[in-house]
């Protein structure tokens, strides 16, 4: 069976990329080749500065494998409720690169989090105080505003691992404090099972509010180690914390059955944490993840997708 509404995509983190320039990445054109040869028609544009910049560039090579945007990233500008003025900054240039090869999604990314990646070490505390979280809200919404009314794309708020929107109960907050008019989830499956999130729960307790969604699965054990010892998420994902499906949580069908039940036209992009990488690894995990998601009724059609209308004015 496929699920129409539902379009299957990837991204550059399914390649072992996580920052614009790094010798140990993958080569941007190996990446774009790599994912036609894949089975994938619809990308995730990855951190700025990993894929040409450029629109025109960039609209040539996509066009020339027959690839097509589901959305940008922003990553690396950190949390909204730290240097607002830095987030603008950086959302603004994903915004109009996304908009300008035919996206209509930005997934924000609230990285760097609460730790190091590297070392473990805190930044700053795990929770935000009440003014602190009121800033996040506040700041989410604005945004938002910014992005649809400005740039007619909408954002997808990424809860992530080691930033203070992680857990189940800090999801639900978030949602129940920002406008739903101009702040939607991108639902990373993966980083919620490794909170322990119910995550089919989510989906149908705020089935309005997923507007994206990252598939992937997390090594249980792992996770449940990370926890035990107080390792950073980017610790855990050097241990092999993300894995292959079917192999980890959450249960991919049951994730399936409640996307399905959703009236609404998404993006279901493939994100498998792999940094850093040998070259030669992501391609065929890929082509094994497509053909497994393919079985459960996702897949990557060539064409058009449905889009939210953009009203004229939200408010």
């Amino acid at each position: 069976m496929e699920i129409r509404h539902l379009q299957l995509g990837s991204c550059p983190d399914s390649w072992g990329v996580w920052f614009a320039d790094d010798p140990r990445q993958t080569p941007w054109q190996r990446f774009l080749d790599e994912m036609v040869a894949s089975g994938y028609h619809w990308l995730e544009l990855g951190p700025y500065g990993y894929l040409p910049t450029d629109p025109g560039r960039l609209a040539d090579e996509l066009a020339a494998r027959g690839l097509s945007v589901a959305g940008g990233t922003v990553a690396g500008a950190g949390g909204p409720h730290k240097d607002f003025g830095a987030v603008v900054e950086a959302t603004r240039k994903v915004a109009e690169l996304t908009a300008a090869v035919g996206g209509k999604n930005v997934v924000f990314v609230p990285v760097p989090g609460y730790r190091d990646d590297n070392t473990g070490a805190y930044r700053e505390p795990a929770t935000l105080d009440a003014d602190q979280w009121k800033t996040l809200t506040d700041s989410s919404n604005t945004l938002g505003r910014i992005l649809l009314e400005e740039y007619g794309v909408h954002m997808r708020f990424h809860p992530h691992a080691d930033y203070q929107v992680e857990t189940q109960e800090q999801t639900e907050r978030f949602l129940a404090e920002t406008d739903p008019r101009f702040v939607s989830l991108c639902l990373d499956t993966g980083h919620l099972a490794y909170r322990n999130a119910d995550v089919p729960g989510l989906i149908r307790k705020y089935p309005e509010r997923v507007g994206y969604v990252h598939i992937k699965q997390m090594d249980p054990a792992i996770a449940a180690r990370a926890a035990a010892e107080d390792l950073a998420f980017g610790q855990a994902v050097a241990m092999g914390a993300s894995v292959e499906p079917p192999s980890g949580s959450p249960d991919v069908p049951a994730v399936m059955d409640a996307l399905s039940e959703l009236d609404a036209e998404l993006f279901v992009v493939v994100e498998q944490d792999m940094y850093p990488v040998a070259f030669d690894v992501p391609l065929p995990i890929a082509q094994r993840t497509r053909s497994y998601l393919n079985s459960v009724g996702l897949h990557s059609r060539a064409g058009t997708v449905q889009h939210e209308e953009t009203p004229d004015d939200p408010a």
